[in-house]
């Protein structure tokens, strides 16, 4: 039995999550010597984001030209709870992360909104939730660390001060590098710089807000411009964490009421508990509670920004090119945050459309953040569900989830423009199934992007709505005490529910039921091959044959002989037993030469790896294996017996169901899929004997 938790052990627990200095103040000396020893401290909101993505660790596909960021590939603060799949999701989190690092760099986008676009349940909120997580843990690191500052002994100096208000933090929780003056600052920044290792240069122009710059003055003309007396005295640095519970440098901001928004819930307002004691046109009787200064120094997240009146939109313009919030009768505030918007398709068509939206258009990069278009990633979307739920006992049977994705991804496919290619092939291209020999992946994407209104993967079903009726079937089974999860099941959920959701629009509805038959007629041939696999599976004959057809491969490459296995003799290679092999994948006599040089590749590479010849590990030598072995067995099957018995008893169907559980079934999934595919396959085989 684990160790109980206890109270002391907690408490320690907490402790070591906890940032060292958090509860320290400090003085401004000291945060000058910090900087000179880590002038990242110093950063910008996009540049501390752009650092956090590469913090949690990267991985660069050479091959797609993509980096994947762990934060999404990984998520190893949650342990994988929230993993991001599909090459479409992590080009999308690429571009994003690209933007903001342009950002650090000041190259432009550190004045735009970062607008993902996509449709609904594509993952793209729950990708700005995650972020927002990431910078919160990221800012209670060392390497994340920054800043702010407090005000304090006020009332000391300035007579009408309130005597609440004799400590003051600063409202925006700015750099305290603010609090010098513009030239002495950009003399400490091109210090700071000078040692700075990082791909961008570090900046700070802003003024103090302007509560903050009331104090400063006032002090600085008590003080006769003694500037070192003022933050000496009167100035505490203090460690600043990201929390969006708290409202600290994160804020996500939502549309409530259409009709009456108001734009102080952006920018602030009037604190009319203290109008009474500071007067009306006073600085310190504004209330810095909206949501631009609630995220300054980290994150504004915007989610359904589109829905917005166009008027209250335009608050965003200042906020994006300026960086700065105009607040009714105050004075104008500086900003520094990472702005990001989300919107789905049909606001995004709308405001488009919209001549008087072009200023607001011209400062948004769009970023595309489509639906999973590779059905096995969108498959392990479902898994990923399952895995973080309280699942029944109920086995999910092979090709249950795997089909479901490919019905998903189906419906977002554009239709191929070459017609020799079917809706079918390409899904099966995209997720790596065909060789760029037989269908160019490269070629179908270029096209399908230039015959999508917006972009391929932008329209179609969600994964919320395959998952949804997944989750339905697995307590359906369960209601009717059912141990098993099979696609059939599945299936037949979607077909009942496809018409009532309201996410699908009617004319779509003949067209997703006709690709849900395609989906049933993929998986009967799948189960066909299962059954087919029970029935006559030799892993050692699997591999011998593996071995044969690799010898011969490899001496019809290199214009060698093989040893003959009965008679040791040096022999041709055997052209009639490679094209049993090949022909098992339907690869024509004009493309065997293309085959064998792909296996001879194939298993050069692992040879340079170290790794010995294993026919399993190549999908396509494999099925054409298997198959292989099934014409060379099946001749010794009782098919009639397959067709007519039903006593799982019977000593070849208890061995045959085996096999199956051997597969990943469980006995009572392969008993249907025996009776789903058994009998096709022995009626196949009997009327092929009877021909």
């Amino acid at each position: 039995m684990a160790d109980r938790h206890t109270l002391e052990r907690l408490s320690e627990e907490y402790r070591t999550e906890v940032p060292d200095d958090l509860r320290a103040a400090r003085s401004f000396d000291w945060y000058l010597d910090a900087l000179y020893d880590d002038p990242r401290i110093a950063r910008n909101a996009h540049q501390r984001v752009a650092d956090m993505f590469d913090h949690y660790g990267t991985h660069y596909d050479e091959e797609r030209g993509v980096v994947e960021y762990a934060l999404a590939a990984e998520d190893p603060i949650h342990d994988g709870e929230n993993v991001f799949y599909g090459r479409e999701v992590h080009e999308a989190i690429h571009e994003f992360v690209n933007k903001v690092k342009s950002g650090a760099r000041g190259l432009g986008p550190e004045k735009r909104i970062k607008l993902l676009l996509g449709p609904v349940g594509s993952g793209k909120s729950h990708f700005d939730w995650l972020v927002r997580r990431y910078f919160e843990a990221y800012t209670r690191e060392d390497a994340g660390r920054m800043y702010t500052f407090r005000w304090v002994d006020l009332c000391s100096v300035i007579d009408d001060q309130d005597p609440d208000d004799d400590t003051v933090r600063s409202p925006m929780s700015q750099d305290p590098l603010v609090l010098l003056p513009k030239e002495q600052r950009q003399a400490v920044i091109d210090d700071l710089n000078e040692r700075l290792d990082a791909p961008y240069t570090l900046r700070n122009d802003q003024h103090p807000d302007p509560a903050s710059e009331f104090y400063l003055n006032e002090l600085l003309a008590h003080y006769d411009d003694d500037l070192q007396r003022v933050l000496d005295e009167h100035v505490e640095v203090v460690r600043l964490v990201a929390d969006e519970n708290r409202r600290e440098c994160i804020e996500t901001f939502e549309p409530k009421d259409k009709k009456n928004q108001d734009e102080t819930e952006l920018t602030g307002d009037v604190n009319y508990a203290k109008l009474a004691v500071y007067g009306e046109s006073d600085p310190r009787a504004f209330d810095y509670a909206g949501a631009f200064c609630n995220a300054n120094r980290g994150l504004f997240s915007g989610e359904e920004l589109l829905k917005l009146q166009r008027e209250f939109l335009y608050d965003f313009l200042h906020a994006s090119q300026e960086s700065t919030i105009k607040p009714k009768n105050n004075p104008r505030i500086d900003i520094d945050q990472v702005i990001v918007g989300r919107t789905n398709m049909p606001e995004y068509r709308e405001k488009t459309g919209d001549e008087k939206m072009e200023a607001f258009n011209d400062r948004t990069k769009r970023i595309d953040y489509p639906y999973v278009l590779e059905y096995e990633s969108e498959a392990e979307i479902y898994e990923k569900m399952l895995d973080n739920a309280d699942v029944p006992n109920v086995h999910v049977e092979p090709h249950a989830l795997v089909m479901a994705g490919l019905f998903g991804v189906l419906t977002r496919l554009e239709e191929p423009t070459d017609e020799t290619v079917s809706l079918l092939e390409k899904a099966k291209a995209y997720n790596g199934e065909l060789e760029d020999e037989e269908i160019d992946r490269r070629k179908l994407r270029e096209d399908a992007a230039e015959s999508a209104d917006v972009g391929e993967g932008m329209d179609g079903i969600s994964a919320r709505f395959v998952g949804d009726e997944i989750a339905e079937a697995i307590m359906d089974a369960t209601h009717r005490d059912r141990s098993h999860l099979s696609p059939l099941s599945v299936f037949d959920h979607f077909e009942a529910n496809l018409g009532g959701h309201g996410s699908i629009a009617a004319e779509d509805l003949d067209r997703y039921e006709r690709l849900l038959d395609q989906v049933r007629e993929e998986y009967r041939e799948r189960a066909i091959e299962d059954v087919r696999h029970a029935l006559a599976y030799d892993v050692d004959e699997l591999r011998r044959q593996g071995e044969k057809y690799m010898d011969h491969v490899m001496a019809y490459i290199d214009d060698d002989t093989v040893d003959d296995e009965l008679t040791g003799r040096e022999t041709e290679p055997d052209e009639t037993f490679l094209r049993a092999v090949e022909e098992q994948l339907d690869v024509p006599s004009d493309r065997k030469d293309d085959f064998r040089q792909e296996v001879s590749n194939w298993i050069s590479r692992r040879a340079r790896e170290g790794r010995g010849f294993d026919p399993q590990e190549n999908d396509r030598l494999r099925r054409a294996l298997e198959r292989k072995l099934w014409e060379d067995k099946k001749h010794n099957i009782n098919f009639s017996a397959l067709v007519s018995a039903t006593d799982l008893d019977d000593e070849d169907r208890s061995a045959w169901v085996s096999a199956l559980v051997d597969r990943g079934y469980s006995e009572d999934g392969a008993a249907e899929v025996l009776e789903y595919a058994g009998a096709a396959v022995a009626r196949s085989e009997i009327e092929d004997g009877g021909d």
